[in-house]
């Protein structure tokens, strides 16, 4: 059972929008898929309440009565965790621990960037982390700007793939209101953002 986190200590950097769709799109595929929100704000939880029972299921956490742990329901083929803002220390190392692939979401800004390249230089010092697919996903990435070119060169110097970036578009906000991902309307009104997440989702397969 692959369990994909989706992390990076600075907030609003589209974790969440990531977590949702990335869930959405493995369920599209006929997996059964968990996502789980280790967010204060509980943002993915929430989207999930709205998610129409018509869409593909995602389920979130079973939590046992006894214990209060939580664990994947029966059947789980995929997990995806939300993870915080701020992840540090014990928290990250308890991550690092169940996770197999580690999506670091990021933004074209010297603010993004300057807490990324703090962020993977922190993973290394994990000794889980050699055995983690860590891959970077470019969010809001507005086409043939200087931002997006110094994205690219910045990411060009990491020790991490630049697996996919993803436009900026209102699609994910509108979608989002609603419960739903890229996969759960009209291929043809998302024709172009589903383009861009083919080298992900083959990358997350891979």
């Amino acid at each position: 059972m692959p369990v994909i986190a989706i992390a990076n200590p600075k907030g609003g950097v589209g974790k969440s929008t990531l977590a949702t769709n990335l869930a959405g799109a493995l369920a599209r595929q006929g997996h059964a898929v968990m996502l789980g929100d280790l967010d204060r704000q509980q943002s993915a939880r929430q989207w999930l309440k709205l998610r129409p029972e018509a869409a593909p299921a995602i389920t979130n956490w079973e939590i046992r009565e006894e214990t209060g742990q939580v664990r994947p329901p029966r059947g789980t083929t995929h997990v995806v965790i939300d993870a915080p803002a701020g992840m540090h220390g014990k928290k990250l190392a308890a991550l690092l621990n169940v996770a197999d692939q580690l999506l670091v979401p990021l933004q074209p800004s010297l603010f993004d960037i300057q807490a990324t390249h703090a962020f993977l230089a922190e993973l290394r010092e994990y000794p889980r982390a050699g055995r983690i697919r860590l891959g970077l996903v470019g969010m809001r990435v507005k086409d043939h700007t200087i931002a997006q070119e110094r994205l690219q060169e910045y990411a060009a110097t990491l020790k991490a793939p630049m697996v996919a970036t993803i436009r900026d578009t209102q699609n994910y906000v509108h979608l989002a209101a609603h419960g739903l991902t890229l996969w759960d309307v009209a291929p043809s009104r998302v024709e172009r953002d589903l383009a861009q997440w083919e080298p992900l989702l083959a990358w997350v397969a891979g």
